[in-house]
């Protein structure tokens, strides 16, 4: 029987699920964690030994040499620190979104590629039982040829707080579409079989959030809502709606819908929450 695979988080405000998921695990083991918050990594100092308690990641990744690491980080740390532990020798599991921009995503893989260590991103949603059965459904034919997606995650008012890093360009990347769209987008493109965008356009509206964090003297420049078009290789489009804030019934909605040529699939939430549905459509039904 082989050794548990020894893991470390940097990063305990998310990182406190990768943390619970590697200690849960039967095949893992939490080894070390890492926080410039001491109060953060005193709860962890008598399951991981206070020794194994770092503010300094870098001194973490020396010291511990994890066999994985979660980042779950401010976006703006994400390519860095990633870059870090897989030149420390570490497979990576990194919070979404990726990077700030497709040039740090890029580096991130060559870096992956170069040392030979595996890099995955947290998008979690598609390892749910309901988006798994339609990836099963897909891969099976049932929808035959896939011409067309719309996918969305709008909030009635789930703005990440005024004056933070998640509402700063700079540190953050981007609004809602980097926040949520990479889940819906992920899960859209994903369901369609991964095909090769080909062009893209899109807006993005700043008209709820920037003037009320102006009234609150807040710190806020990124978007309220993002929405585009993408046309892929294979034919294919995909229409998205990605917002934080608007007039809506429920607080999440959340849909992603794949049109193929024999069949539909849904994935979606219910009840304003994080309960989700399958289903598929025919002529049939």
């Amino acid at each position: 029987m082989s050794a548990p695979v020894r893991c470390a988080v940097i990063g305990l405000g998310m990182g406190k699920g990768h943390a619970k998921g590697f200690a849960e695990c039967p095949d893992s083991r939490l080894v070390a964690v890492a926080d410039l918050d001491v109060k953060r990594l005193a709860q962890f100092k008598d399951q991981v030994g206070e020794e194994n308690c770092f503010t300094d990641y870098r001194r973490m990744l020396k010291k511990v040499k994890p066999d994985v690491v979660g980042v779950a980080l401010p976006n703006f740390l994400h390519a860095p620190v990633t870059i870090a532990a897989l030149e420390a020798g570490a497979h990576v599991l990194c919070e979404k979104p990726m990077a700030m921009n497709v040039g740090q995503a890029r580096k991130m893989i060559e870096v992956a590629r170069r040392t030979r260590r595996t890099l995955g991103i947290n998008l979690s949603y598609r390892f749910t039982p309901q988006a798994r059965a339609l990836k099963d459904l897909v891969d099976g034919g049932a929808l035959g040829k896939v011409y067309h997606a719309y996918t969305s995650w709008t909030r009635r008012d789930g703005f990440p707080g005024f004056g933070g890093w998640f509402g700063q360009r700079k540190l953050s990347g981007g609004g809602p579409l980097i926040d949520l769209g990479v889940h819906r987008l992920d899960m859209a493109m994903w369901l369609m079989g991964g095909p090769t965008p080909v062009t893209v356009s899109g807006s993005a509206h700043y008209d709820i959030g920037v003037p009320r964090a102006k009234k609150e003297k807040k710190a806020f420049d990124v978007e309220d809502l993002a929405c585009g078009f993408i046309r892929f290789d294979t034919g294919a489009s995909l229409v998205f709606e990605i917002s934080w804030g608007g007039h809506q019934a429920d607080p999440e909605e959340m849909c992603t819908r794949v049109m193929g040529t024999e069949g539909t699939a849904v994935h979606r939430n219910e009840g304003g929450g994080y309960a989700f549905v399958a289903e598929y459509f025919t002529e049939k039904n």
